[in-house]
């Protein structure tokens, strides 16, 4: 498996600095948030996409994804949801993305019925673009997604090869799933597997992986076990977390936290 951390980590953090970081520190890539208050996002003109990926290329480091903060299952019009996700879909092609991660954003009181269709129709919006531009959207298991079984609602009613997912095992763990149960349900979509560390379930502040609850080690079993040999991002949420350690000084034993669980599981 490969290892890639997220730039959530490291808010604003100009692309030279966060390639330096994962050549220092031995990641294989970075998932990139793409939000306009970040170095990259969709107002990008041609000329700056193409020195962005040329930044990668001569890195050596890839974009593992586009981390785009479009509600797919959010109320309102369709319209300017699947604007954004097609906005986000050209940079991730501009840019070399293989994925675009999106988020659920259902409201609370919004009727998971309701939800479900409104996501549904707007990703099936979305992919036959995306199958255009080479990229695959995921949807994220996360907020009143956050199991692998409310995930999978969706993405059957899409039944798209374009439309998959992206298994954050933090809101599976608090939605009470075993990461066996997860793993099953989610495997034909899977894209690529969120990891992150905290201390319990009323504690959701980041830790360094390896200091928390979360069954990471059993995680990385199954995965090894059914032989997916896909990507593991650290997604790190500092920009939500103001007192959170620094990033930067954690990737080091991050990356062997992780290499460990894969040579134990091997």
């Amino acid at each position: 498996m490969k290892l890639a951390f997220s730039t959530l980590g490291v808010p604003g953090l100009p692309l030279t600095d966060v390639l330096a970081l994962a050549t220092a520190h031995g990641y294989h890539g970075v998932e990139l948030r793409a939000h306009p208050d970040e170095p990259l996002h969709p107002g990008l003109t041609p000329a700056e996409r193409a020195d962005a990926a040329a930044r990668f290329k001569a890195s050596g480091v890839e974009l593992l994804a586009l981390a785009g903060d479009a509600r797919v299952a959010g109320p309102g019009d369709d319209a300017p949801v699947v604007a954004e996700l097609r906005a986000l879909l050209d940079l991730a092609r501009d840019l070399g993305a293989p994925y675009l991660r999106v988020l659920p954003g259902a409201a609370p009181d919004q009727p998971s019925d309701d939800a479900d269709g409104t996501a549904a129709r707007r990703l099936g919006t979305a992919a036959e673009y995306a199958g255009d531009v080479g990229v695959r959207i995921l949807l994220e298991t996360h907020d009143a997604y956050r199991t692998a079984a409310a995930a999978i609602r969706v993405l059957g009613l899409v039944g798209h090869r374009r439309v998959g997912a992206v298994w954050d095992v933090m809101h599976t763990w608090l939605g009470g799933e075993q990461p066996t149960e997860s793993f099953a349900a989610l495997s034909p979509y899977l894209g690529y597997v969120q990891v992150k560390e905290i201390a319990s379930a009323d504690e959701t502040a980041p830790l360094p992986l390896g200091a928390g609850v979360l069954p990471l080690a059993e995680v990385v079993e199954v995965l090894s076990r059914h032989g997916w040999d896909g990507w593991l991002c650290w997604e790190y949420e500092k920009h939500r977390y103001e007192t959170a350690a620094p990033l930067p000084a954690l990737l080091t034993d991050a990356r062997n936290h992780l290499t460990r669980l894969l040579t134990e599981s091997a």
